[in-house]
């Protein structure tokens, strides 16, 4: 402005005042002539700013990047002088890492290489590593880093640990040995425990192992920082034995060394010792006090194994330490009440909550779900965008099971609106989620129009149809969706694979499933128990049961999956001999007995009606607390129903804590096997009283105990009852029974009306219990009949031929009964040989009609 003033008003005084400026104008001429600088200097005058200006620059730009107003502060930067920008920048560049802000980042780093000043500054270029690692983008990280003239030791660290962030392990491992081998920089405490965080990754036991070697070498053996580490990498790897020595020797243990400890038995299954360990914690002789960390760390080892009173102590704890308003707290609290069934408690503390994020509705949401209280959950994720909230994938993925559950498929297309409408980010994950739900509630037409609807379908979408497909019994879509998949170009995974083995064995096809096996040989995929556990049942269900023993004796690891697969088979194809077998090795080689192989051994029992053996297994099962699963108790009655001792059925029915309508079931049809019908319908009449509903299987139950029992008139009322009273439709089984009870009465006639009402073709059962019924009472006219329609149902079948040639040999017909002989003969049929069976210390050995 001076410089302007000068030259609009000239130095030189008029005329008429010159002589009276004369002692002071000369003074004015000095001080315009001594401020008029040079222009290029004034200008960088106007540049310079002072400290306080400085002051509030960064203060502008540290608050900015508080409140996330990242593009305000990169403009802000920008117009700033020189000497204000390395704070800034590091400031900045940190803010971007923390919100993942990748763009703005980027716009940093063009700030940063057009300065020799920032680019030298090995604060800053550190910062810019971490940047990028921190926003997902290592390789640009690396980049960086490559391009480093001079790298110190937080240069190397924030490029090891930006791999392990990114779960990169390799990489993260390839960088530590090129720092050992290409630099004198010794690594620190900070190093290694992101060296020991990729070794857990891998997971490399053997790894870990030889960094823990370098702690020791290095005189870091001490430090509780790299002690912690190493005790989660111990942890991760499944060495418990190696964790419980670190910790009992560790010198110093601070809280995070306690928490650790807690959190790897907890993800390890050692969930008494977890407890156990939070309990020492609590009276340790380091007088560590428990922090929100420690709370967060046990709270869902009480939700998962469902200790609400535990869960109540700790909560009084968190009261007491004045933790309980800290939000990730609170969060584990509601959801420790809401899967432990505690809705009312969730909910108060859920209202009460000082703060609430998209976390703490999502543990409320999921525990109504999860309870079965569909119309809560949905009020409240209505409620979310009321309160200032986004819903995320995992809302919708909390209330999802509960749609399954119930197959409701309206309020799962609801969700799905919602989902599209609400989330902020609809993504593969949610569309694959709800692919899968739809199908597992049947309606694959809704499954189609997702998949469908997603541009760029993935493996995983391809996967998640197939299987729904493959597990709505139309298996021959599946293989031709997973046909067109690999024909898109996409390559099959484990879970494609999974799902068109789960086709080829509900097909029973044996040849398709052949050939996936050998893809799985060429691939390698064979060493995946779950790919495993498939082959096994896929060669059982096709009855292959020599390729399934031979395939699982190939196994190098055998889990309890493959052990319960392969007794299962072995029952279900009617080996029952082998079957008990493979349980005592499986006892033998340590494994858990669990409640799947323990009902495969009582189906054993039933089959070789081997009470004996049957009354150890119950022995076995209450010593293993395994009779309290209702699924088990039907499996012991029916076991001793099969065996012939009605008595002990009935005895453990009654002692039965909980009482399903499978249990029911299991009796009323024990004492319809034993022709007890007037038992049986009292325990029907019992089982209305105490308030359980009969299905379909229980009317089966009654109908076969009034067959057996010569009840027609009865059982002809429950036929009506079921349809009237309960509303139950009739299928082929009902009216199999209510055919053989007529038939065995005499009253073939009926019979034969009774078939003709129903809505199916009758079955190959059917025509062979009124054959027989033709063959008591002699009426060798209708089983003749009988046996022509019964023959061209099944022809191969040779009890059919048996019994009809019985019927013609009981009437005098010789030629007949000659001449079914040889159709049996010439079809290579044979009758099925009886057995018996005899124990011989403990093992069962089986004797065949016509053995030497």
């Amino acid at each position: 402005m001076e410089v302007a003033m000068a030259a609009r008003f000239p130095c030189h005084p008029p005329p008429s005042t010159a002589r009276k400026a004369d002692s002071t104008f000369p003074r004015t001429r000095c001080s315009l002539s001594t401020s008029a600088a040079p222009l290029h200097q004034q200008l960088a005058a106007r540049r310079r700013t002072t400290s306080s200006d400085l002051s509030l620059f960064k203060q502008r730009i540290t608050s900015l990047c508080s409140n996330g107003s990242l593009q305000e502060a990169l403009l802000l930067l920008q117009d700033s002088p020189l000497e204000g920008r390395v704070d800034a920048v590091g400031a900045l560049l940190q803010a971007c890492g923390k919100r993942e802000a990748l763009e703005v980042g980027r716009r940093l780093h063009d700030i940063v290489s057009s300065s020799e000043e920032l680019m030298g500054n090995a604060v800053l270029t550190t910062r810019l590593l971490t940047m990028y690692s921190m926003c997902g983008a290592p390789d640009e990280s690396r980049r960086v880093f490559e391009g480093l003239v001079r790298r110190n030791l937080f240069q190397w660290n924030a490029l090891i640990s930006g791999y392990s962030r990114n779960e990169l392990w390799e990489e993260a491992l390839d960088a530590f040995s090129l720092l050992l081998s290409t630099t004198d920089l010794r690594p620190d405490n900070f190093t290694l425990p992101c060296v020991l965080r990729a070794c857990s990754g891998l997971p490399s036991v053997e790894m870990g192992r030889a960094v823990h070697g370098l702690v020791l070498k290095m005189g870091l053996g001490s430090d509780a920082f790299v002690c912690n580490s190493l005790i989660s990498m111990y942890g991760r790897c499944g060495h418990i034995h190696d964790v419980f020595h670190l910790f009992d020797t560790m010198p110093e243990r601070n809280v995070v060394s306690w928490n650790t400890m807690i959190c790897v038995l907890s993800e390890n299954g050692f969930v008494e010792e977890c407890l156990d360990l939070f309990r020492a914690m609590l009276v340790a002789e380091e007088d560590i006090e428990v922090d929100d960390a420690t709370l967060v760390t046990i709270l869902p080892v009480c939700a998962a194994e469902g200790w609400i009173e535990m869960g109540r102590l700790i909560h009084s704890l968190a009261v007491k330490l004045d933790l309980n308003h800290q939000l990730r707290v609170s969060n584990a609290l509601i959801d420790m009440y809401s899967k432990c069934g505690c809705l009312p408690e969730a909910r108060w503390l859920f209202d009460k909550a000082l703060q609430r994020n998209v976390v703490s509705w999502n543990a409320m949401i999921g525990g109504y779900a999860r309870n079965g209280d569909i119309c809560e959950a949905f009020e409240l994720l209505r409620e979310m965008p009321r309160n200032g909230l986004e819903a995320n994938e995992i809302t919708i993925l909390n209330v999802l099971p509960a749609c399954i559950e119930q197959s409701q498929v309206q309020v799962l297309e609801e969700l799905h609106g919602y989902a599209i409408r609400d989330v902020y980010q609809f993504n593969d994950l949610l569309e694959n989620a709800l692919i899968a739900a739809y199908a597992k509630c049947g309606s694959l037409k809704s499954a189609s129009t997702v998949f469908s609807g997603i541009e760029s379908k993935t493996v995983s979408s391809w996967n998640a149809f197939i299987g729904g497909y493959a597990q709505n019994d139309d298996p021959k879509k599946a293989i031709d969706l997973y046909l067109e998949m690999t024909a898109s170009g996409l390559e099959p995974d484990l879970f494609s694979i999974g799902s068109l083995l789960l086709a080829c064995t509900n097909l029973r096809y044996l040849m398709g499933g052949r050939s996936i096996h050998a893809f799985i040989l060429r691939n390698k995929f064979e060493k995946d128990s779950f790919i495993l556990v498939s082959l096994l049942s896929l060669y059982i269900q096709c009855g292959e049961t020599s390729t399934a023993r031979m395939l699982f004796d190939r196994m190098e690891e055998r889990n309890l999956v493959c052990w319960n697969a392969m007794i299962a088979g072995l029952v279900q194809n009617g080996l029952p001999g082998e079957a008990f077998q493979f349980f005592h090795k499986m006892q033998q080689e340590g494994f858990q007995i669990s409640d799947i192989a323990s009902t495969s051994v009582f189906m054993a029992c039933s089959q070789l009606s081997a009470l004996r053996q049957g009354k150890e297994m119950h022995c076995f099962s209450l010593k293993a607390n395994l009779c309290d699963d209702t699924f088990m108790g039907s499996s012991i009655i029916d076991m001793y129903t099969k065996c012939g001792s009605i008595e002990y059925a009935c005895k453990f029915f009654d002692g039965l804590q909980v009482k399903d309508v499978v249990s029911w079931n299991v009796t009323i049809t024990g004492y319809g096997i034993h022709g007890c019908g007037h038992e049986a319908i009292e325990l029907f009449e019992r089982m209305q009283m105490e308030g359980a509903m009969p299905d379909t299987f229980t009317f089966i139950g009654i109908l076969m105990a009034c067959c057996h029992a010569g009840l027609v008139e009865e059982g002809l009322e429950f036929f009506e009852v079921m349809k009237t009273k309960y509303g139950l439709e009739p299928k082929v089984e009902h009216f199999s029974c209510v055919a053989d009870m007529l038939g065995r009465a005499g009253r073939l006639d009926d019979a034969i009306s009774i078939i003709e009402e129903m809505p199916e073709e009758p079955d190959g059962r059917m025509w062979s219990a009124l054959l027989g019924a033709c063959r008591i009472h002699g009426d060798v006219e209708l089983g003749e009949k009988i046996t022509n329609k019964l023959l061209e149902l099944e022809p191969h079948k040779a009890e059919h031929y048996v019994l009809a040639a019985n019927l013609f040999a009981g009437s005098g017909r010789w030629e007949d009964m000659t001449s079914l002989r040889k159709q049996m003969r010439d079809m290579g049929l044979q009758k099925e040989t009886g057995c018996s069976w005899i124990n011989v210390n403990g093992k069962l050995y089986e004797f065949v009609a016509g053995d030497d």
